[in-house]
């Protein structure tokens, strides 16, 4: 199976907002398998959402374990409690090689529905919440970046547009 292409700012499709999905039939289970053999093709990826694949819908893929054998799945995630403040670094396979500290809740409850289109609902602390927090942001059009001031977010540009030349 052949791998989505992942988008990398500054492409215009990064800040359209997914749609709810609607369906959770094959082709949703089609997608789904896509987008984890795309996130495992990738070095150092813990996480990807189908809006940075050019997929306009609401799901986010995510599996940082060290053998690639936890998958979790998170369809029309909602979170729905924040607990406490944490900063910490974050990176993103859509904006490559730049990091920057960005303060996040620290602990979060989530609802979602998984790929049987089943309820659920979850509660994450450490990096599982940040990473949670980050894709929830890309399928709302928003790229950690964006969480920075206005001066540290004008310096990552700037690196950024130096690497890419």
């Amino acid at each position: 199976m052949d791998c989505y292409p992942i988008l990398q700012y500054p492409n215009t499709k990064l800040r359209e907002p997914g749609k709810k999905v609607e369906k959770f039939d094959a082709e949703l289970k089609s997608i789904v398998d896509k987008m984890f053999v795309t996130h495992y093709a990738q070095e150092n990826c813990a996480a990807l959402a189908a809006t940075q694949l050019g997929i306009p819908l609401r799901i986010t893929v995510i599996d940082f374990s060290e053998t690639k054998d936890q998958p979790l799945c998170l369809i029309n995630p909602e979170i729905v409690n924040r607990e406490g403040k944490e900063t910490s670094p974050e990176g993103c396979m859509s904006v490559p090689v730049l990091t920057a500290k960005v303060t996040r809740a620290e602990k979060i409850t989530v609802k979602y529905f998984n790929v049987k289109g089943e309820e659920r609902e979850m509660t994450a602390d450490g990096f599982m919440a940040k990473c949670i927090q980050h894709e929830i942001d890309h399928l709302d059009g928003i790229l950690y970046i964006d969480r920075l001031s206005p001066l540290k977010k004008k310096m990552l540009e700037m690196k950024l547009r130096r690497h890419s030349a």
